[in-house]
């Protein structure tokens, strides 16, 4: 059977496939802690009651026909409000399109935004940005990053990149490390955009920033989340953020995501999503305009909620510290936001008890998924090196329990391992 040349060398996702693998296997009784998908398990992180019971009301009321394309007037209303009101970014509700979770409405951008051959700029590790690149036909200009800059990209490695470029695709709390733009980071980014701009002539297409923010509100500690637009205001012609309620609410399924930024961009990604039909379900609309004004609701339950995935961020990295002291090759960084801890697990080329050389992280992947009964996802899941020893711990879908309990088979998983000899041949 013939298919387009784009769906024939589409590549599946690495996470899903591992997270099925995983899923399967704790379906036919396995007990293994899950650290791979990025969602959350509802018995362990409801959304809010609140939310809930707006939500079932707004079923109980009939809003189960179609939406309208852009979202509703409502939703939209309510979106720019608490934009405005928690990070002080003043947008038209007009301005802001409502879809079904930030995934359409990043591929939204980038069919608005690039055409076929078009240079798409991103970090890596970075979430799906090499699929989007190839759904929309654009070049994929990958930027490694460095641990020692926490993976987050640093103006100078990205300003060798940006002549002539289409699209620059950020994101803060960055989905898989954690990790967070500083201030000055950030800032020094926004003005080589600002400078490329200024560089090109008016027949030429701008360089825009497309700005994943949907973590922005899980935050720990003395973290800040910073923003290109209330950085420099200039970027306002410039920046399309993406946002919405999936992970500050644990509403990985309820799928109201929106987006929001100048208006000409804006206006084209409604014509494509009204096309596509992707728009998040009415009720779930309806329910998120009314909760989203509930100030005390909304602030009580972040307070509640965001102590419960730091517990269990900080349990995993204190965990793996200590494995460190006691001469373990690995190591993590200090969660900053999301619901993600970066592990180092530097253990590759080393062999199992049954002698399989571990050589890459997908091979290092399984045996732990085997025998720690542990699972997590590579960084080369997010186009790093698969020899790249980084790996991502997503704390949504696991108790602290399941997460104690895991580290010590972790332990005795590493411990068995021994340094891989090579075969010398006698003469």
């Amino acid at each position: 059977m013939q298919v387009s040349r784009m769906a024939g060398s589409l590549i599946g996702s690495e996470i899903i496939k591992i997270g099925n693998e995983v899923n399967d296997m704790i379906r036919k009784g396995e007990q293994i802690c899950n650290l791979t998908i990025g969602d959350f398990d509802p018995s362990i992180f409801p959304i809010p009651q609140e939310l809930q019971a707006e939500i079932t009301r707004a079923y109980a009321a009939g809003h189960t026909n179609y939406p309208p394309a852009n979202g509703m007037a409502g939703l939209r209303e309510a979106a720019a409000g608490f934009t405005q009101a928690r990070q002080g970014l003043q947008y038209s509700p007009n301005d802001f399109l409502v879809a079904g979770g930030s995934r359409p409405l990043i591929y939204a951008a980038y069919l608005a935004l690039v055409d076929p051959g078009d240079r798409v700029v991103f970090p890596v590790p970075s979430w799906n940005n090499n699929h989007y690149c190839h759904l929309s036909a654009a070049e994929a200009v990958m930027v490694e990053t460095r641990p020692e800059n926490n993976f987050m990209p640093t103006a100078e490695e990205l300003a060798p990149h940006l002549a002539g470029a289409t699209l620059l695709a950020l994101c803060s709390p960055l989905n898989p490390t954690g990790t967070v733009f500083s201030r000055e980071g950030l800032e020094a980014i926004c003005d080589l955009v600002l400078a490329e701009n200024r560089r090109r002539q008016p027949h030429e297409k701008p360089l825009y920033l497309l700005y994943d923010q949907i973590y922005w509100l899980l935050t720990f500690g003395q973290t800040q989340h910073y923003d290109p637009v209330n950085l420099r205001p200039e970027l306002r012609d410039y920046t399309i953020y993406i946002d919405g309620i999936s992970k500050c609410l644990a509403a990985t399924g309820v799928r109201v995501g929106y987006a929001f930024g100048p208006s000409g961009v804006i206006d084209r990604m409604k014509a494509i999503l009204g096309h596509v039909g992707a728009w998040a379900p009415k009720a779930e609309q309806v329910a998120t305009a009314q909760y989203l004004p509930q100030t005390a609701a909304v602030d009580a339950y972040l307070v509640g909620f965001k102590a419960r995935i730091q517990r269990s961020l900080d349990t995993l990295h204190r965990g793996l510290q200590v494995l460190k002291a006691d001469g373990l090759p690995v190591d993590s960084m200090v969660p900053m936001g999301a619901i993600y801890l970066t592990a180092q697990l530097d253990v590759l080329g080393r062999t199992t008890p049954t002698g399989q050389v571990l050589n890459t992280t997908k091979e290092l992947t399984s045996y732990l998924i085997s025998e720690a009964r542990l699972a997590l996802v590579p960084f080369s899941a997010f186009g790093t090196d698969g020899a790249a020893p980084w790996f991502r711990m997503s704390v949504g879908g696991a108790s602290l329990e399941a997460i104690e309990a895991a580290l010590p088979r972790l332990r005795a998983a590493l411990e068995v391992l021994q340094p891989h000899k090579a075969h010398v041949e006698v003469v």
